[in-house]
């Protein structure tokens, strides 16, 4: 899978001065530079390098400075990564391309040479606040079927891990969860219910939430 992937080339990023995390804005890795406005880095994943991949990277461009793709290094060595038309259109299109051993080592096939074009300045805007709200690096890059930990699903932890133990009000929780208010009104999960005028309570599906993800230290 994908996210046997994701901690090789978190470490790679990350020794090069990023921090890095998975799942932002449904590009499986996503790493900022320290400094304002960052450099954003993304990252996409697959078990081998292929045309769907390359389209992957054509839509994250666009939200990015740099792009990358990643996948593992083909057994027989006859994958992508040795076809000089592949790596070719990787330099024109300006992205990086990486491989990982089956021992986790990432080599580094094309560099990305061409600075990205930054065309969608609302796109990268959102993944750079996603990055910073999200607590710690809850999601492998990669991951499908599965609900991705996003900085809100965090917050409504963090609200019904605050009235578990009985009803509150949302500007009681507004310091460890600043969109409480809105969290708790709009109640998109259903793990909230109104019992008195600006007063939650937890809802079943609320209790097994918190059963299921442990609400996030701040």
């Amino acid at each position: 899978m994908e996210t046997a992937l994701y901690l090789p080339i978190k470490s790679f990023l990350e020794a090069a001065g990023y921090a890095v995390k998975g799942e932002i804005g449904g590009c499986d890795l996503v790493g900022l530079s320290d400094g304002e406005p960052p450099i954003v880095v993304i990252c996409e994943l697959k078990m081998s390098f292929n045309l769907e991949l390359i389209l992957q990277a054509v839509d994250r461009a666009a939200a990015s400075d740099e792009v990358w793709i990643a996948a593992r290094v083909s057994a027989k060595g006859k994958g992508r990564e040795s076809d000089r038309r592949f790596r070719d259109l990787c330099r024109k299109l300006g992205f990086g391309m990486l491989t990982v051993s089956d021992s986790d080592v990432v080599d580094i096939i094309v560099s990305p040479v061409a600075p990205m074009p930054r065309k969608n300045a609302r796109r990268r805007s959102r993944l750079v606040e996603e990055h910073r709200r999200r607590k710690g690096d809850p999601a492998l890059g990669g991951s499908t079927r599965k609900p991705i930990m996003t900085a809100y699903r965090q917050q409504a932890l963090v609200c019904a891990a605050a009235i578990e133990n009985g009803a509150q009000r949302p500007k009681d929780m507004r310091e460890a969860a600043p969109k409480a208010p809105q969290i708790l009104r709009d109640n998109v999960y259903g793990w909230f219910e109104r019992v008195d005028r600006g007063i939650y309570a937890l809802t079943a599906l609320g209790v097994e939430a918190l059963k299921r993800w442990p609400a996030p230290q701040s």
